[in-house]
């Protein structure tokens, strides 16, 4: 049995992970976290309001999706206390993964942090970096709730990328080009476009658009409901127990 805590137990996302957790015969769920949490148990399992609580704690993985002003913090203390973290939050910086991987390989300890744990959008991704060989001109829309924090997604940056791994930075639209209202043309990477739309009624969804002298390609992928991360979220936990350093995007439990 793979031994679980889940942190933001109290969200969407975090919710659909108890309910995953649960149903599956090789997990059990040992405790939840949550800092507004006013009961001391839930689904027969202690609830902890402060990380801190769960020092020398017996668990295998920490499953996080809390916020992204915390998760950094959480993913280090999860590495530092022996739990093997699983991470959906978003909104890390380059700096951080960086120092969260040194950190696990110095503890010898796997993990993961995914920008999405949808199995269509991880293949998305990868579709996208193909493409860009041959499609170097590119924009991204991302399409999210109205209630997500961090803008671009953590799907549609992971994506970029990629893509920047085999694409010509170069700059797209016209040399004088000027936004009669800032940011019409969206968020810069690397010569591409990203925009941000949030709507209530969305969960997320992403499109990746290319084009060439006379003809586009438009790759797209939605989440209709967040039980679509649930695939992920299960095969990131049984697979970080493998490894032995953090990894970054589910393609690397992936056979592509």
């Amino acid at each position: 049995m793979i031994k679980v805590i889940i942190a933001g137990y109290k969200g969407r996302m975090g919710s659909t992970a108890v309910n995953m957790v649960l149903e599956q015969e090789d997990f059990e769920l040992v405790g939840v976290l949550d800092p507004f949490a006013k009961e001391k148990e839930a689904f027969g399992v202690p609830v902890f309001t402060d990380k801190s609580e769960l020092v020398g704690f017996s668990a295998d993985v920490w499953v996080d999706f809390t916020q992204p002003s915390v998760a950094f913090e959480n993913t280090k203390f999860a590495l530092e206390n022996g739990f093997r973290p699983v991470i959906g939050t978003t909104g890390f910086t380059e700096e951080q993964i960086a120092e969260l991987i040194n950190l696990s390989q110095e503890k010898e300890i796997g993990g993961l942090i995914a920008p999405n744990f949808a199995l269509g959008a991880v293949l998305l991704m990868q579709f996208s970096k193909q493409a860009a060989k041959y499609f170097p001109d590119v924009e991204i829309i991302e399409l999210h709730h109205d209630k997500k924090k961090d803008a671009p997604s953590g799907t549609a940056v992971k994506t970029a990328e990629l893509i920047a791994e085999v694409r010509v930075e170069h700059h797209q639209g016209a040399d004088d080009e000027e936004e009669s209202i800032a940011g019409a043309r969206g968020a810069e990477f690397e010569g591409m476009r990203i925009h941000s739309v949030r709507l209530p009624g969305l969960v997320a969804h992403q499109e990746v658009l290319f084009g060439s002298a006379g003809e586009g390609l438009t790759l797209r992928h939605d989440s209709y409901d967040r039980v679509s991360f649930m695939t992920g979220v299960a095969l990131g936990i049984r697979e970080v127990v493998k490894v032995h350093e953090l990894k970054y995007g589910l393609e690397h439990f992936l056979e592509l």
